[in-house]
């Protein structure tokens, strides 16, 4: 199913964005794991619309409601469920779009593929607001990787023109990404973030929007996560990472420089650091046949401008068979890659927590989070 991921932790995302909820089903999680609503609400107003002009105007507070699985703050065995009520829906602004399909969006392959009944309303279930749903799944996931040692951020590595730092591949560290997290507009070099936020303004004065490159690192993985071939840890967060919308494209380590060199160039060596083997250089990213090696885990994903921008732009009308101009009505972001940040350690996280669980033989009586 489209709409599920995962082996041993399982979630399934439903609604779309002008229902009256969304919400995620999640399978999988041993009873009596606490989970932090403050903290998870924290996260999820991260991702949250309306926090200023870089941003859509579209306001809704995302607060889950649980509606099974959990009990007094701990899970009971059952899947956990939750949804986000919709409370700022304007769907006439989306009436056009079922004739004249918006360039760059879903909206003419869905019609041809659900033959005129999908839902057009806010991008129906081909919208971002779906990762809200999503990020309660990582939120939780999140939680539980950190009784393990593993810490999850993100930074933005570039929107438009506008470049940030990158991390130190082998040198990534809890503390750095701890920081990171307490940042409203995550980016690691000075000045970076008002840079960004003036060329995202430019391109909304002008009508139009920019996409941009999210770097995420794991830190504190150890050795043996993921399996090979299909089962590869790239492939576990490339699926995730693709289910978010506007993803283009995804790399792990160095990425596609590596293509340029020599072996000998891209191998990193190994070295004994008191009792454990790391490499001095880490361009595989932390992963080796599909496996965890120990090394921080990063990967980059590139994510393309809104394709729902003000300009008039070229369509056709489906009724008419002819060519008609469009114009988008509505409340869209200038720029998603703000937003995407935590949507992205969610899917890092969420692919983590389901390898830990395929590796794990742990029993009740030693679980880490009882």
């Amino acid at each position: 199913m489209s709409s599920t991921y995962g082996e041993r932790f399982r979630l399934t995302i439903f609604g779309q964005s002008h229902a009256p909820a969304i919400g995620v089903t999640i399978e999988g999680l041993p009873a009596g794991v606490a989970v932090d609503e403050e903290r998870l609400q924290q996260f999820l107003a991260r991702r949250a619309p309306g926090q200023g002009r870089i941003t859509t105007s579209r306001k809704e507070p995302d607060t889950p409601e649980f509606v099974s699985g959990l009990v007094d703050g701990r899970t009971c065995g059952a899947p956990l469920t939750a949804i986000i009520r919709n409370t700022n829906t304007r769907s006439r602004d989306y009436d056009n779009l079922r004739d004249c399909p918006r360039p760059g969006h879903a909206d003419y392959p869905a019609q041809v593929k659900f033959g005129g009944y999908q839902d057009v309303a806010g991008g129906g279930h081909f919208s971002g607001r779906l990762t809200a749903p999503l990020c309660i799944a990582g939120g939780i996931a999140i939680q539980l990787l950190e009784k393990l040692g593993v810490t999850v951020a993100a930074h933005i590595q570039s929107i438009g023109s506008v470049d940030d730092a990158s991390f130190d591949l082998a040198g990534v560290n809890a503390a750095q990404l701890q920081a990171l997290l307490q940042k409203p507009f995550p980016v690691l070099r000075d000045g970076a973030a008002e840079e960004m936020r003036s060329a995202i303004l430019a391109a909304k004065g002008n009508l139009d929007s920019l996409g941009g490159v999210i770097e995420c690192a794991a830190v504190g993985v150890p050795v043996g996560w993921g399996d090979p071939m299909f089962g590869g840890m790239e492939n576990r967060i490339a699926q995730l990472v693709f289910g978010i919308p506007a993803i283009r494209g995804i790399e792990f380590g160095l990425g596609f420089p590596a293509a340029r060199l020599t072996g000998s160039q891209h191998n990193d060596p190994y070295y004994m650091d008191g009792g454990a083997v790391r490499t001095r250089t880490n361009r595989h990213g932390g992963i080796l046949g599909g496996i965890t090696s120990g090394m921080p885990v990063v990967f980059r994903a590139a994510v393309k401008p809104t394709a729902s921008i003000a300009q008039r732009q070229e369509s056709v009308s489906l009724s008419q068979k002819a060519d008609a101009p469009l114009e988008v009505h509505g409340r869209h972001d200038p720029c998603i890659v703000p937003r995407a940040v935590p949507v992205m350690e969610a899917a890092a996280a969420i692919a983590l927590l389901d390898a830990y669980f395929c590796a794990s033989t742990n029993t009740k009586e030693d679980s880490p989070w009882i």
